[in-house]
């Protein structure tokens, strides 16, 4: 007698809405398959701290498979998605030597976002984007050789753009990533090139278009926030826009122009590409619409979930694109499938909102926790460090990062300051959410360093919600 067919899932991206999902359907009666076009898990809200030089990029990233070598129903594939084919029920992934096809009999896809230029294409060729390993690997190198060069130019307007960087975006992901570079250049550049820049103190520029940062935060907060980066030594200028960005400069829309050969985009983002290849009409910012219930709609069996999801909350705006979103829904999408196949009714997405949290830089920080307790300063710091140490995948990650991060803390020391770009790779800004994939080395030392980490502690960790 033939055993009965086991449902299979295929579930595209190993984000924190796929991670999510695929841990809800480990060692369950369903087959798992997950696709993504890396090997690793990244571990996002640290990557400005590995393009600052704090962090080693292994201890940011933990392989898929040594996630769930213990789930002998997960298989993994990895390669970029070329179609799906939902009348089929197939997805097709081209691996470096062939094309695979696969059929599923339920879909979830959380392929995740992509940088948001808002047709600005001529800034993008000029901006660098934090969105991946390589995007920070790309700007730490960038960072690095600028400074080198202007060590050793003797024109003092180029030496002043070379040490000027300049960060567009007032949201958390902005805040952090310039409170970081001016730390870096404060309390370890300006040091290391005290004799080739004696004059060139480096210059953190934030530039937000509304009149705020962190516009979803309270009032409160906003300044709170804007007073932390100030009295850090960053220069804040709000109600105003790029307008232009070359490989030298930018311009404001008031006219302005400042020279600077770093020009970090954090604007937004909006729902990966892959969200054209379901082949239904797109809401906002590309993203795929669901029903409450997280399937896409016109389109059963086929769930989407995190930023490439459009779903509207009760009062009639979008869910943020945030993790603690694409984790809630990830969980929530793969107990709809097991209900599905139980004959049970699915339930509808109810977001459990934990509040914010956005890190300035040493001992500065904002909290609003639970949308009610409203954190600054170093007690907001400590809840920022403690939160997101636990929520590293791996016991080795965790004792890494908190271990430099000590370090750091008593020595202000940032420990990566090295060029690793290979040889014959220009570190051109822009464009780097075009490439496909890590260089060979990025990849080998992010999969050996993290293959030393106990499966005991990677499940565990996979269970602590994100703010």
């Amino acid at each position: 007698m033939t055993a009965p067919h086991r449902p299979t899932v295929i579930l595209i991206g190993a984000g924190f809405g796929g991670l999510n999902a695929a841990h809800t359907l480990a060692n369950t009666d369903v087959d798992v398959l997950i696709i993504d076009r890396h090997n690793f898990h990244l571990f996002t809200p640290l990557l400005y701290q590995v393009a600052t030089s704090g962090l080693d990029p292994s201890e940011i990233a933990y392989p898929v498979r040594g996630i769930f070598r213990n789930a002998d129903n997960i298989r993994f594939l990895m390669g970029p998605v070329e179609a799906i084919d939902t009348a089929g029920q197939t997805v097709t992934v081209r691996t470096e030597h062939q094309v695979i096809e696969e059929h599923y009999d339920y879909l979830i896809v959380a392929a995740g976002s992509k940088p948001n230029y808002f047709g600005q294409d001529a800034i993008r060729e000029h901006a660098f984007d934090l969105k991946t390993l390589w995007d920070a690997v790309t700007l730490r190198n960038h960072i690095l050789r600028s400074f080198e060069q202007a060590a050793w130019i003797d024109d003092p307007a180029e030496r002043a753009a070379l040490t000027t960087m300049v960060v567009v975006g007032g949201g958390p992901t902005g805040l952090e990533t310039a409170g970081a570079l001016y730390e870096l250049v404060r309390h370890v550049l300006r040091r290391e090139y005290h004799s080739g820049l004696p004059d060139t103190p480096g210059r953190m520029i934030l530039v937000e278009m509304q009149d705020h940062v962190l516009n979803p935060y309270p009032p409160r907060l906003q300044r709170a926030a804007y007073r932390q980066l100030e009295s850090l030594g960053v220069e804040v200028i709000l109600g105003t826009r790029v307008v232009e960005a070359g490989p030298d400069h930018i311009r404001l829309d008031d006219g302005t122009v400042v020279g600077t050969h770093t020009l970090v985009w954090s604007v937004g983002v909006r729902g990966a590409t892959l969200a054209e290849r379901l082949g239904v009409p797109l809401k906002a910012n590309d993203r795929v619409p669901v029903l409450p219930t997280l399937q896409v709609e016109g389109l059963p069996g086929v769930y989407a979930v995190g930023d490439i999801a459009y779903l509207e909350d009760p009062r009639g705006e979008p869910y943020p694109m945030l993790i603690p979103v694409a984790q809630q829904q990830g969980k929530l999408a793969a107990r709809n499938i097991l209900r599905r196949l139980k004959g049970e009714p699915e339930r509808p997405f109810k977001y459990f909102d934990r509040g914010l949290m956005a890190t300035i830089g040493r001992s500065r920080a904002v909290a609003w926790l639970f949308n009610r307790v409203q954190l600054t300063g170093f007690i907001a710091w400590l809840a920022w460090l403690g939160l997101h140490l636990i929520t590293l995948i791996g016991f080795r990650n965790r004792l890494n990062v908190f271990v430099n991060w000590v370090w750091n803390y008593l020595t202000y020391d940032r420990s990566v300051r090295i060029i690793l770009q290979p040889d014959g790779h220009h570190n051109a800004p822009g464009g780097a959410g075009e490439i496909a994939a890590a260089p060979d080395w990025l990849v080998t030392e992010t999969t050996e360093a993290a293959e030393e980490l106990e499966t005991a502690e990677d499940e565990a960790a996979l269970s602590v919600p994100l703010l």
